[in-house]
């Protein structure tokens, strides 16, 4: 896979060069604080000696998705990148905005809502534009990591567009505790990464703002196996073996149908039958108990952590 679509001869970003057998810290200025402080993102270029597949690993697309920054850290700490063959384009945190605010977003936009961007556009709009004319030209594919959102912790899982041959094949190789087709969404940066033939799988791990060292470390594992497959870091390099994966075919959202507060009895990841019990929504006053069962056999896929719920919110993410 890739044999015959190798990028890494030489890497330009922002008009600096990175030949084979070098590494670069490129900063790409991005915008400046209303006080003037400029800010930078900075991509780190590891390219090997011998011609090789190139690969994006992009953390921080969502500025509160901590998990997803601290993996890819905790990798050049540990010089998880040093590189023999092919190139690695590391980006531990896109969306500095977000990250200073504890946010999602960027000023109020999303940036994996804002693909393909303009170069006269929104920040989001603006950061979308140079992330796919300065990176993604160089890469053949990318591992784009995530966490749930606010109080939703994600299972430790891969997800990779349907049809998508070569995303599929990744999956396999990063070999998650969960792995399931998702469908491409509109602006996204799987998307426009689609269109362009080049396939990425989405890494998601933990809830946001919370760090979670099983997500971590799966993350890790997962990605240090794609590079070993592909022999771009030294075999004495030790790898966690293949675990059994759960190849998820459908899945729903189990949502509570009555507000109260949310007492979940099943933890993230486990196999549940039939009406098995999942918890008890309650009100303040312990006048009501309302059972929460599972409606088939199936996987928790993600879990809601918030214990105060509405009528419709989503208690837990179901896989079958």
């Amino acid at each position: 896979m890739f044999e015959k679509e190798y990028k890494n001869q030489e890497v330009i970003i922002r008009g600096q060069r990175v030949g084979l057998n070098e590494t670069k810290l490129i900063k790409i200025p991005v915008d400046r604080l209303p006080t003037g402080t400029l800010i930078e993102i900075p991509v780190y270029v590891f390219n090997g000696k011998e011609p090789g597949p190139s690969i994006l690993l992009q953390g921080g697309l969502h500025g509160d998705e901590t998990n997803s920054v601290e993996l890819v850290r905790r990798m050049l700490i540990d010089k998880s990148y040093k590189i023999h063959r092919g190139c690695v384009i590391v980006v531990p945190l896109l969306n500095v905005f977000g990250f200073l605010n504890l946010s999602r977003d960027m000023h109020g936009k999303d940036v994996n809502r804002s693909f393909p961007g303009s170069q006269k556009g929104s920040l989001a709009s603006r950061m979308a534009y140079y992330l796919m004319k300065e990176l993604t030209e160089n890469i053949n594919f990318g591992i784009d990591y995530h966490t749930g959102g606010e109080q939703r912790s994600n299972y430790p899982q891969i997800r990779y567009t349907p049809n998508d041959e070569k995303a599929e094949t990744l999956a396999e190789i990063f070999n998650a505790p969960i792995t399931f087709e998702s469908k491409l969404i509109s602006k996204s940066f799987r998307n426009e990464c689609y269109k362009h033939n080049i396939p990425i799988i989405v890494y998601e791990g933990g809830e946001s703002l919370r760090l979670n060292e099983h997500a971590i470390q799966e993350g890790i594992n997962g990605t240090l196996r794609v590079l070993k497959h592909f022999n771009m870091i030294s075999e004495h390099v030790s790898v966690p073996e293949n675990q059994p994966t759960i190849k998820v075919h459908s899945r729903r959202w189990i949502r509570a149908k009555v507000a109260g507060i949310f007492n979940a009895t099943v933890n993230n990841g486990t196999a549940v039958k039939k009406g098995q019990i999942l918890g008890h929504i309650m009100d303040t006053y312990g006048e009501t108990n309302f059972t929460v069962k599972a409606p088939f056999d199936g996987y928790i896929i993600a879990k809601n952590n918030f214990p105060i719920v509405n009528m419709g919110d989503a208690l837990y993410h179901f896989g079958y």
